[in-house]
């Protein structure tokens, strides 16, 4: 990840466009409109916009290829991590909005606050009812410099659980594992519950899980893209 400004597109295919965001939980999209438009020929833009208003996001819209969406299961969690006054029904209430502009794939992080499990479930169930066919799922990092550096993460049962949970509830979606997940021991065997629940595809799959891929049969196909824009 650098600078918008310092970003050279030299030879690459797809961009992520993303940012911090403001108070209100919106990435500043628009401010850097002309750069971005600077470097999107010939490329897929996969963009971060968090809860942009319609006005910006029709700014974008020509520039977009899919948006990536964070879901967060409860108001508690949205408070603690983010700080936001947020349920549920909001970030579905805006997803609807941003399905408008484009393509869509809702992200969900397992065990976001701070490790614990708080509105998973109920974020699958939503999800299902609206017949989602495409997601992914995310696992907390720990990250140094952060309220949540010293917490572990969700405790591989609990992992295992709604990764099955997400199959049963989303059978007809892709579903991956993405980028965002722990390293070490702990994606080892995370990488094989994936495997294990049928998903779709994993990110920088680990070789425990391409071996035990192919000891239960299973066709693997390989991609050189961010994962929302296969």
């Amino acid at each position: 990840m650098r600078p918008v400004q310092q970003a050279d597109a030299t030879g690459y295919r797809s961009l992520l466009i993303s940012g911090g965001c403001d108070p209100h939980g919106r990435v500043p999209i628009t401010n850097e409109i002309d750069t971005v438009k600077s470097l999107r020929a010939g490329r897929r833009l996969n963009w971060h916009v968090g809860f942009a208003r319609e006005t910006e996001l029709a700014r974008i819209a020509p520039l977009v290829d899919v948006i990536s969406f964070d879901i967060v299961g409860d108001s508690d969690t949205a408070r603690e991590v983010y700080g936001l006054e947020l349920s549920l029904a909001d970030y579905l209430q805006q997803l609807c909005q941003l399905e408008r502009v484009a393509p869509v794939v809702p992200h969900l992080t397992l065990g976001l606050r701070g490790g614990r499990i708080s509105g998973e479930e109920q974020a699958l169930q939503a999800l299902a009812k609206r017949d989602t066919r495409r997601l992914i799922l995310l696992i907390l990092i720990p990250t140094a410099g952060t309220r949540y550096a010293q917490v572990e993460p969700p405790p591989l049962g609990e992992v295992a659980r709604l990764f099955a949970l997400a199959r049963q509830l989303l059978p007809r979606a892709h579903i991956d594992l993405g980028c965002m997940r722990p390293h070490g021991r702990y994606r080892q065997q995370v990488d094989c519950l994936a495997i294990e629940a049928n998903l779709d595809g994993i990110v920088n799959p680990t070789r425990d899980a391409e071996q035990l891929a192919v000891k239960l049969g299973r066709t693997i196909q390989w991609g050189n893209e961010c994962c929302a824009l296969l």
